[in-house]
């Protein structure tokens, strides 16, 4: 399998005819998946922890209408694959097996739409650091996952200065921050030039706006650390702006 890096949107990306479609035809073109993990921003958790099997999704957001707060995505039983990665990591990157969290927004809107069946086994790990080193690491420690055809998905958003929007609207125009962002990351991914993507601070255009807080970001260093050379470049599967954020979405070998 390939590892990928997801855009995830918010709920109403369900609803979006043009990016749903992107997603779902993505999927369709992909092998097909024994099991799936995905590292979503919005688990942010140390030590780094795994989801619990047929636990309620977690709605973590707000404002949206009453039908997204009562959606479900029943997947089979992932124990096999917790106690697999559990085996997988050092001593120095202990693994928690929470009891109670399912699967977050950042894991089941975008899955609802590439797997709607539900039958694939599905876990969530959380990030326990926003360090690229480190993610990388993680990541280059679950790369042979991939050949047991377990498909690893980072699950972010390339741009996220949700305070720095003027208007909530999915086809609002793209800020200047979010574009120059946007821009240098898509030709930094192009070289395969992971020191200059892990340097994003200090080298990226349009920093702080359009990661004010990082964790949309971070997944996207599980996905490079699980690719068989993170150098290579892999394909940019998907591109364009969503309410005015980067949407931009990568696939490595």
């Amino acid at each position: 399998m390939p590892a990928l890096y997801i855009g995830h949107g918010a709920p109403p990306l369900l609803d979006d005819p043009v990016w749903s479609g992107q997603l779902a035809a993505w999927a369709r073109d992909l092998p097909r998946p024994k099991a799936i993990l995905i590292v979503s921003a919005h688990w942010e958790s140390a030590p780094l922890s795994l989801s619990a099997n047929h636990a309620p999704l977690v709605y973590d957001f707000g404002g949206f209408a009453p039908k997204y707060f009562q959606m479900t995505y029943e997947t089979p039983d992932s124990s096999a694959l917790a106690a697999r990665i559990t085996a997988m990591m050092p001593r120095t990157e202990p693994v928690h097996q929470h009891t109670s969290r399912g699967l977050d927004h950042g894991a089941w809107v975008p899955l609802k739409i590439m797997y709607p069946h539900g039958d694939i086994p599905v876990l969530q790990m959380s990030m326990p650091t926003h360090d690229p080193g480190r993610l990388m690491e993680i990541g280059r420690r679950l790369r042979p996952l991939r050949e047991e055809g377990v498909l690893i998905i980072g699950s972010g958003f390339l741009t996220h200065g949700l305070p720095f929007l003027k208007e909530f609207r999915i086809d609002a125009a793209a800020p200047g921050w979010s574009q120059d962002f946007d821009a240098w990351a898509g030709a930094a991914l192009a070289r395969g030039d992971v020191d200059e993507l892990a340097s994003f601070r200090d080298k990226a255009p349009g920093m702080p706006y359009a990661h004010p807080t990082v964790e949309h970001y971070s997944p996207l260093f599980v996905t490079l650390g699980a690719a068989t050379d993170a150098s290579v470049p892999g394909e940019q599967v998907v591109d364009g702006f969503w309410m005015g954020l980067s949407k931009r979405s990568l696939q490595v070998a």
